[in-house]
């Protein structure tokens, strides 16, 4: 099984620096150019004669290779692909066919496939005969005898379909009137090529995967066996995984760079759950993971000469200066307004010391908003002491103002000798001399509590120095009862997020109790149907009970909320790191929950930092398992939810199943069990298959596992050269125009490297 995402990697050689990493860049397919029509190889084949040069088309759903069979390779390769649009600015219906479709945005929008999406059936007839039409241009063929004036030979799929067959016949008599047309499976032309006569071939070519036994040079398609697995579905397979490993990506994910990363970094594993166990660990990890790069624009970061930078920082100190010189004489016109009323109040302090009666003292205070002498005198002592500090503050200084003690006297004196303004001036004294009574026993509570803990820092100092193992055990447990509180609190969160949950469900009929009209009591209160919530202290824990786990709520019984705890944890792993030599950074939560370091961070950005700032960044994808995980569907197709067996699995049933009643064909089929196509071109591929067969093969039995010389052109090849040197046999299997005619397209002649008629 693959290791948890959620928990930590392997965190040997953790810190060690690692290299920068090796960016593969995109591929980005683009149009090749405009490719001359070859006719020299078609002035060759006239001198030759008709008779013994023919046209090779391997015409396959990932590509289209064509030639003359006296050729040593195929002169075209082209997509089977085409695009068809007007061009407005010309009024000119234009036509791009293979690579040329790639030329630009609007040819990309407009790309159709020849074949049906996810198999080797051909579907579009009108891109066939474009792909084909543009093959005959660029062989040098123009067309003066009013066709195509060479015979063809062109591969297929196993079991094509009959209505395909019968279509592309007709494509080729009907459209191109070619002479003659015979057809053969591909990777049979390709085990021909490389001299097989006996032996179990293996094609995993771009749509399918097929094994075919051939017994002295004859296929026995009734006991082939086809995988719905191919280049094709690796690439799409990959796609999706990069989807969801990637969500947000800003770059557009095409089938075509799919196809080039799975070509060029995806390989098969020789033990896959081992090494998908251990491939993300740290050590090693910088040559497992592969850095792709897509095309981005980086945001430009103007850089501004010394000059600039210092006329800048001029600029803003002379704004400094001018907002200071604004502030100082702001604050100089608050002093002068403060001055200025500070000197009418005193004034007015006198007069009302010098009135004759309390009556005309008292209306000369109302005038001016005071009730009593004593609202006047705080406001004179209020004013005075701001004017000091400002005075101080502009001129430098220390305040050395006294602070003075309250006093109340009318608490002494009886109510029956004062007046109602008396009394009234008395309840205010009381008043304020509670608030000092309370100030004064809150400062002395907090003495004490600090206090307290100076003394048990004290004692806990002294335990440290005299039993510094027992401190040190003391600061463990501590920190592993925070941990635990952290983690009930997470477990509480999750278990509030499944709505199935006891806590969840708890919250719920708490809820639920709230919103009744008649919510259900824990305790019986007098007044049947009246309302006395609030009445009792414990109705409002009810908040707290549907409240979302880890408030950080101070009411906790279990020691404060989730801030306090962090805190106390942070400060228990400081005195651990300083006095405890096992107790490193490594140990600490933060380290250990630090995202760049989690399996999470090196399956999405490998070993490396990364800033979602950087474009550069932003624009990388990183891959690591998928390289092995993609291949591996041909071995166990259940990892991508396809309901077949493996190739291996295929291939013991082909040799030990179907062939039982005669040993010497098991050793025959054994010698030879041939590779070819291009999804068999994983490095790995061979040894894995060899590997796997001997596991279930007879003890001591002969397998030869062996590749094409080339996977990719050896069908072209082959059925290149089963024309030039079987001449004879190969007009004798071609379906020429006159058979046609009379026979119609369904007709087929059978071979040894061709499909055979099924009834």
């Amino acid at each position: 099984m693959a290791p948890s995402l959620d928990g930590p990697i392997n965190t040997s050689r953790q810190n060690s620096p690692k290299p920068s990493p090796r960016i593969y860049p995109i591929r980005e397919f683009s149009q090749q150019g405009f490719k001359q029509p070859c006719t020299e190889s078609y002035e060759k084949s006239q001198r030759i004669g008709a008779a013994k040069s023919a046209i090779v088309i391997d015409y396959g759903s990932s590509s289209v290779r064509a030639g003359w069979s006296f050729d040593q390779a195929p002169l075209l390769s082209l997509p089977p692909i085409a695009a068809k649009y007007k061009d407005r600015k010309f009024n000119k219906h234009v036509t791009y066919v293979g690579n040329d479709a790639y030329s630009d945005a609007t040819t990309k929008a407009q790309i159709r496939q020849s074949f049906e999406a996810g198999s080797g059936i051909v579907s579009n007839w009108d891109v066939t005969e474009m792909v084909l039409d543009y093959v005959f241009l660029k062989l040098g063929i123009d067309g003066a005898s009013g066709g195509v004036d060479r015979p063809i030979v062109m591969t297929e799929p196993v079991a094509n379909l009959g209505y395909t067959r019968k279509t592309m016949t007709e494509v080729m008599f009907e459209c191109y009137s070619a002479p003659s047309l015979a057809f053969g499976i591909d990777s049979l032309f390709a085990y021909d090529y490389n001299d097989g006569d006996t032996g179990l071939v293996l094609s995993s070519s771009h749509s399918a995967t097929h094994l075919i036994p051939v017994i002295d040079s004859k296929a026995r398609l009734n006991h082939a066996s086809r995988l719905n697995w191919g280049g094709l579905h690796c690439a799409e397979y990959l796609q999706k995984l990069l989807h969801l490993k990637y969500p947000t990506f800003p770059g557009k994910f095409t089938g075509p760079q799919m196809e080039d990363l799975v070509r060029e970094h995806c390989y098969v594993s020789q033990d896959y759950e081992t090494e998908l166990s251990g491939f993300l660990d740290w050590t090693g990890l910088e040559d497992r993971d592969r850095v792709i790069q897509y095309p981005f624009t980086e945001q430009v970061v103007v850089q501004k000469s010394e000059e600039e930078l210092a006329r800048i920082a001029e600029k803003r100190k002379e704004g400094g200066r001018r907002l200071q010189e604004q502030a100082a004489k702001l604050r100089l016109e608050k002093l002068i307004k403060k001055e200025q009323d500070l000197e009418y109040y005193r004034d007015l302090q006198q007069k009302a010391a010098a009135a004759t009666t309390k009556k005309d003292q008292k209306r000369l205070l109302e005038s001016n908003d005071f009730e009593t002498e004593g609202q006047l005198e705080k406001v004179i002592r209020d004013l005075d002491r701001s004017i000091r500090k400002a005075r101080i503050k502009d001129v430098g200084g220390v305040d050395e103002e006294e602070v003075e003690v309250p006093t109340f006297p009318l608490l002494d004196i009886p109510d029956d000798q004062l007046d109602e303004a008396g009394l009234k001036q008395k309840r205010q004294q009381r008043l304020m001399k509670s608030n000092v009574d309370a100030r004064a026993r809150a400062k002395a509570e907090k003495d004490r509590e600090k206090a307290r803990i100076a003394e048990e820092a004290r004692l806990d100092e002294e335990k440290r120095i005299n039993d510094p193992e027992g401190w040190i055990q003391e600061r463990r447990l501590a920190r592993e009862s925070i941990l635990l509180k952290i983690r009930d609190r997470q477990r509480l969160q999750a278990d509030l997020g499944n709505r199935k949950s006891l806590a969840s469900q708890m919250r719920m009929k708490s809820i639920a109790n709230l919103a009744s009209d008649n919510p259900h009591s824990k305790k019986r209160r007098r007044g049947g149907d009246e309302d006395t919530f609030g009445a009792n202290d414990d109705d409002w824990a009810v908040y707290r009970s549907i409240a979302t786990a880890g408030d950080g709520s101070d009411d906790e019984p279990d020691g404060g909320g989730e801030e306090d705890l962090n805190a106390n944890l942070k400060s228990l792993e400081a005195q651990l790191l300083q006095y405890d030599p096992l107790f490193t950074e490594q140990n600490t939560l933060e380290a250990q929950s630090d995202w760049t370091k989690s399996l999470m961070h090196a399956f999405l950005r490998g070993p490396w930092p990364f800033d979602p700032e950087r474009q550069r960044d932003a624009h990388q994808l990183h891959l690591n398992v998928e390289r092995i995980r993609v291949p591996e569907v041909l071995f166990q197709p259940s990892i991508a939810g396809v309901d077949q067996a493996g190739v291996v699995e295929i291939a013991a049933h082909i040799l030990l199943q179907r062939y039982t009643t005669n040993s010497a064909e098991d050793d025959i089929l054994l010698k030879d069990v041939f590779l070819t196509g291009g999804n068999t071109l994983f490095k790995g591929f061979d040894d894995r298959l060899r590997a796997e067969l001997r596991a279930v093969l007879p003890a001591g039995a002969p397998l030869r596992v062996r590749r094409a010389k080339d996977p990719l052109l050896d069908a072209w090849r082959g059925a290149a050269r089963w024309w030039s040197v079987g001449q004879e046999a190969g007009s004798a299997v071609a379906v020429t125009r006159g058979e046609y005619l009379e026979k119609g397209g369904e007709y087929i002649k059978e071979h040894n490297l061709g499909n055979a008629y099924v009834a």
